[in-house]
């Protein structure tokens, strides 16, 4: 055993922690247990008979490429594909402007890797995706958070924070949000709020970090323009993922940026993985070219938005009038706010005794709030499963309004 193994480790990783939701995962893995806690797409809906197809096509056809290492850049025809729907949406980019990844992690990670250095200040939402939080910390970044409300990130908030770092000396490096049916909340950004951020980003010279994994998960509402596209400085880079509207287990994500900035990705990318896996990347262009796809997202937004309305409608049913929730558009989320004096991390042994579990919401805050909340997936269960999970949240739940209402103070 190595004597004093613990001073061999680097600050970096002395400084992560895991993952809150990957360890509440381990502890829902008993079949009883209804689990709201993952981020999980549905895998009824895999594409397994088209891919089945496209898969034994790609070794047949293209074997001896596909199997081959490839361009850190990506697959050009996979590239050449995404750039075109790029295009048919009207965001104006290149090839040169487009880099696949190992999913989106993977970018916010080589994100993490290009601009921060330690101590560097990070603006995030309150709450933000914990991914992004954990990438961010892991290079030694300072989070700084700003409360989101109806619309997203708070604008007016957010020009009061840079002017507070100002007064410090600190200049942040960039902003991270997503503006379309936010992890955890569900909220989704309307044009004019990004448009209010964009010219903030613009004024005190911000790079801006969109995160758009779900924004082709809409069942409800008008899809708003991306912040990439309404951008007109370059400052903004957007990452995409194939996960919650193909199979995750590819792992197919990409970056969006001006040329110069995409550069930094292949470089910070050669010295972590090199290129993503050459074949799945050929399988999903090959998927795309066939109209796979389109009709695979179609399916899934269906599937989803009838899971959301019915997640809604037990909500309503079974919980207790102090507990109030989000109504996404989209997405695989939302958020439930409990009554201020429950706390989600103390209540959530209570709900696995009742046989259901979620993410407690102080997850995602950076700055240890939202302890009266916690976020649920309504993607991954079925309906009878979504319901009789709600019940059982909903009968905890009163159990522990009554417990804390009848417990005397002193």
């Amino acid at each position: 055993m190595v004597n004093e193994l613990e001073s061999f480790f680097s600050h970096n990783i002395k400084g992560m922690k895991r993952s809150a939701i990957r360890e509440i995962l381990k502890l829902t893995q008993r079949p009883e247990i209804i689990s709201f806690a993952g981020g999980l797409p549905d895998p009824t809906l895999f594409p397994t008979t088209e891919l089945a197809e496209v898969t034994a096509e790609v070794l047949k056809n293209e074997g001896t490429l596909a199997l081959q290492y490839g361009t850190t850049e990506g697959d050009p025809l996979l590239r050449k594909l995404l750039v075109e729907r790029y295009q048919k949406q009207g965001v104006n980019i290149q090839e040169k402007n487009l880099i696949i990844t190992t999913a989106s992690q993977q970018g916010l990670d080589l994100s993490a890797k290009i601009f921060i250095n330690p101590n560097d200040t990070v603006i995030c939402g309150l709450p933000s995706y914990l991914g992004a939080l954990s990438a961010f910390v892991s290079y030694g970044a300072n989070i700084e958070g700003v409360s989101l409300d109806e619309h997203g990130m708070r604008s007016d908030l957010l020009e009061a924070k840079i002017l507070e770092l100002r007064e410090k000396g600190i200049h942040p490096k960039f902003i991270y949000t997503i503006p379309d049916f936010q992890n955890p909340t569900g909220i989704s950004m309307p044009e004019w709020r990004r448009i209010e951020i964009i010219a903030i980003a613009e004024k005190y010279n911000i790079i801006i970090l969109e995160d758009a994994p779900y924004r082709e998960v809409r069942f409800a509402g008008i899809p708003q323009k991306t912040m990439l596209e309404l951008d007109r400085s370059g400052r903004v880079i957007q990452l995409g993922t194939f996960s919650k509207v193909f199979v995750p287990g590819f792992r197919i994500g990409w970056v969006v940026a001006n040329e110069e900035i995409i550069d930094k990705f292949v470089v910070a990318k050669q010295a972590t993985d090199l290129c993503t896996p050459a074949f799945v990347q050929r399988i999903s262009a090959r998927f795309i070219e066939k109209g796979y796809l389109d009709k695979n997202i179609a399916v899934v937004t269906s599937a989803y938005k009838q899971k959301q309305e019915h997640f809604i409608k037990c909500l309503q049913e079974y919980m207790p009038k102090d507990v109030t929730w989000t109504t996404p558009d989209g997405g695989l989320f939302l958020f439930l706010t409990l009554p201020e004096y429950i706390d989600a991390s103390e209540f959530f042994q209570t709900a696995i005794e009742q046989k259901v579990a979620f993410v407690p919401g102080t997850s995602f805050y950076c700055n240890g709030e939202g302890k009266n909340t916690m976020r649920l997936n309504f993607s991954f269960m079925n309906l009878e499963k979504n319901e009789e999970g709600i019940k059982r949240l909903a009968k905890a739940i009163a159990l522990e309004i009554t417990a804390k209402k009848t417990t005397p103070t002193f």
